[in-house]
């Protein structure tokens, strides 16, 4: 990741946008993808995220959780439930392009969960929800337990677990829109060199894991990376990890390129 000269530090809004742009750019012209039912071996078709009665999943880490209430969990489309991050920007922004009534959208994420935990909670907190539409970002804490060692856990770990998750995903429903988030850090806070280039492998394992399950990849790490032209790392996640408010708005934007194809 490259840093920004210390000349470089304030934020430049023209820069920035078009930083964003360029960011996204691998996302553009891109929808969120959906199996419909076709022969084993064909790609999943594109299909719109703003249909009818989608109901729309953000799943992951503290990075999705973000304060996210416990209590109101089961109710969709409000702040409580949606938490203080990037998973409720994107979510308002899609409630703003559709209709009333028309999106059902829930944030389970949970603090500290890496792919193992995931898998634990998934029948109650992904399949039993029946979504359209299920974004995943999913990986720093795998990566940061490696770079800690405290778990037996590598980037082949990772890819294996999740791979299966997804294939489960897949069996049970097959219709499913799938949104893979490229797992990120900035080098600040507790990110220090020696995630490098462990932390590397993670994101290659995401990007090939969202292309073999057909999914729509969000390159949050490459947008943090041309961020860095433009504010210090500490700007967009102080401790390195997570989001500040710049960083959850700019993810969100990201996101929200990404699944609209814009």
């Amino acid at each position: 990741m490259q840093e920004p000269a210390k000349n470089e530090a304030r934020l430049d809004r023209r820069g920035l946008l078009a930083a964003l742009g360029s960011a996204s750019a691998v996302a553009m012209g891109t929808h969120v993808h959906g199996r419909k039912k076709t022969r084993e071996g064909e790609t999943p078709a594109p299909r719109e995220v703003l249909s009818r009665g989608d109901v729309i999943l953000f799943q992951g880490d503290s990075i999705t959780d973000d304060g996210r209430s416990r209590e109101t969990a089961d109710e969709p489309n409000i702040q409580t439930t949606l938490g203080n991050g990037y998973a409720w920007l994107a979510a308002s922004g899609l409630l703003v392009a559709g209709s009333p009534g028309r999106l059902s959208i829930y944030n389970r994420g949970v603090s500290g969960d890496r792919v193992a935990h995931l898998a634990e909670r998934w029948e109650d907190d992904c399949l039993a929800l029946q979504p359209d539409v299920l974004s995943i970002l999913i990986g720093v804490n795998d990566a940061w337990h490696e770079a800690l060692a405290t778990g037996p856990g590598t980037a082949a770990t990772y890819e294996e677990e999740y791979d299966a998750l997804l294939t489960r995903t897949r069996e049970t429903l097959p219709d499913v829109a799938l949104v893979v988030c490229e797992p990120w850090v900035l080098k600040c806070g507790f990110v220090d060199d020696s995630w490098f280039p462990m932390f590397d492998g993670y994101r290659a394992a995401a990007k090939r894991l969202a292309d073999k399950h057909g999914a729509t990849w969000v390159p949050f790490q490459s947008m943090f990376d041309e961020a860095l032209h433009y504010a210090p790392p500490e700007h967009w996640a102080a401790d390195g990890v997570h989001p500040s408010s710049a960083g959850a708005s700019l993810m969100a934007q990201t996101w929200l390129r990404a699944v609209s194809g814009r």
